[in-house]
């Protein structure tokens, strides 16, 4: 065996690929899911605030 030859069997690289694959899959759903449950669980109803009191006799 060379010291320079690959290490990695055409069968660890196909898993390597899996890993990654799968391990983009947890990054997306960890980023994702939050927000579509946050979305979700929000009101779409704001609370109307009075409209503030205007002063028609104020002093100049």
């Amino acid at each position: 065996m060379q010291s320079g030859s690959p290490t990695t069997s055409p069968s660890g690289e196909s898993a390597h690929r899996f890993a990654n694959l799968v391990g983009s899959a947890i990054a997306l759903v960890t980023l994702v899911l939050p927000l579509i449950t946050i979305a979700y669980y929000t009101p779409n109803v704001t609370p109307s605030l009075p409209p503030p009191a205007v002063k028609l006799g104020a002093k100049r």
